[in-house]
């Protein structure tokens, strides 16, 4: 009989077995290995690892783990401040596996089951911490300590689980649709006031200054009067002086010019009708122009 196929019947074998004696952990991993269901033991170091073969018969079975840094979202959520109103909240949280034996124990080493877990106990946590706040505290700076209040309230049921929760941001808090009508209309009243406040002053401080301006104009108007009226007073005593003066050097023409410029003063409108006798003194130097004329003339 051939050795040959007995060779390859070996070699199979001896393949199979070494296939299922080694395990492969690399940096990013960890691996629970099982017997019988039973965690015998956990590498969490890279290298290359034995276990017993015959993983159908359960004698070792390997389940590998994350070991580095994961995140889950929480989206979307709707939480109210301690004055009645909403936000919408976005957040997330990242976590580690460290304890590998926990974490199988509690979840069946299953991510998405340990997040699901998570998820809810985050947003009781964000619930709380908003519900203590006001509506402007959730957008101040407080924001921080918010987040890290939040994950020292996420952390000890997490560690229930063998994970251990590196951090918590809160990644968005918007007003909701209503809040953010009412936010609005309410900034809009207040801005219409603010205007409202300006511009009551701005005419307040115009009629002030109209006020202060007529009175400049009134005082200007009223020096003005007074310095023409004290001009006026001293051209018209100037112009007395000087008629007085006049009249003092010869009293006969003073009479005449005054006389003159009475006529040019009563019949310089045309069309001026006057009735006056004669003999009135107003025609005093007619009559005596007359009287010049006719002894001129008895006299040629």
């Amino acid at each position: 009989m051939s050795r040959g196929p007995i060779i390859v019947i070996v070699l199979a074998v001896l393949a199979f077995l070494g296939f299922n004696s080694f395990f492969v952990v690399n940096e990013r991993d960890q691996a629970i290995v099982l017997r019988f269901g039973e965690i015998i033991r956990v590498e969490s170091q890279p290298g290359l690892y034995f276990k017993l073969p015959f993983p159908m018969f359960e004698l070792d079975t390997v389940q590998i783990v994350e070991d580095r840094l994961l995140s889950f979202d929480l989206d979307d959520i709707t939480v109210q401040v301690s004055g009645g109103k909403f936000y919408e909240v976005d957040a997330f949280a990242t976590y580690k596996v460290a304890d590998a034996r926990r974490f199988r124990g509690q979840v069946s080493g299953r991510l998405e089951l340990a997040e699901q877990r998570l998820r809810t106990r985050l947003d009781a946590a964000l619930r709380k911490s908003y519900g203590l706040r006001g509506f402007e505290d959730a957008l101040s700076e407080e924001r921080a300590e918010m987040m890290r209040e939040v994950r020292d309230e996420l952390r000890p049921a997490a560690n229930d689980l063998g994970i251990q929760i590196e951090d918590v941001r809160i990644r968005r808090t918007d007003l909701t649709q209503e809040v953010s009508e009412q936010t609005f209309n309410r900034m809009s009243a207040e801005r219409l006031a603010e205007a409202e406040r300006l511009r009551a002053r701005g005419q307040e401080a115009a009629r002030r200054i109209r006020a202060r301006a007529d009175r400049e104009v009134v005082e200007i108007k009223a020096a003005a009067q007074r310095d023409s009226e004290i001009l006026r007073g001293e051209g018209e005593g100037e112009r007395n002086r000087i008629f007085a003066e006049a009249f003092s050097r010869d009293e006969e023409f003073f009479e005449f010019y005054r006389s003159m410029a009475a006529y040019v003063k009563a019949l310089e409108q045309s069309g001026t009708t006057m009735v006056l006798s004669p003999d009135s003194e107003f025609f005093q130097y007619f009559g005596q122009a007359n009287s010049g004329k006719s002894g001129t003339a008895g006299a040629n």
